[in-house]
């Protein structure tokens, strides 16, 4: 038996389809679901969420916060903001770290501290590619 899984982003649907586990992280920490999960409900934290699919192969995402709901073998993964591998612009995401390492030791602040984690999770998946 898999998971039914939806990773989705108010721009796109980036993954439907079964899985055998899917790993992200919540305020709580980390997870991981199996079939059979307890129903769940958490926030997203900003950071990578992975999908192993059955024939042991992997979806990797930059996730952006958002919510994860589990229940009867579903999970769907609702982003604000979700990346693959091949929609992240590296130069990019290399810049905005740049730019906000440099504002939070001018200044830091818990903005600052996100727009790290942000780009250093986009490099992250984009690694992956």
């Amino acid at each position: 038996m898999t998971l039914e899984v939806a990773l989705v982003s108010p721009e796109r649907i980036l993954y439907t389809g079964d899985a055998d586990m899917v790993v992200c992280r919540t305020a709580e920490g980390e997870i991981a679901f199996l079939t059979g999960h307890a129903p769940f409900v958490g926030a997203l934290e900003i950071s990578p969420v992975r999908v192993i699919l059955p024939d042991g192969t992997e979806v990797k995402a930059a996730v952006h916060g958002g919510f994860v709901e589990v229940r009867d073998n579903q999970v769907h993964v609702l982003s604000d903001v979700a990346e693959l591998p091949g929609q992240i612009d590296v130069s990019r995401a290399e810049r905005a770290l740049d730019a906000a390492e440099r504002r939070c030791a001018e200044a830091p602040a818990a903005e600052c501290e996100r727009a790290i984690r942000r780009a250093k999770v986009r490099l992250e998946v984009a690694a992956d590619k």
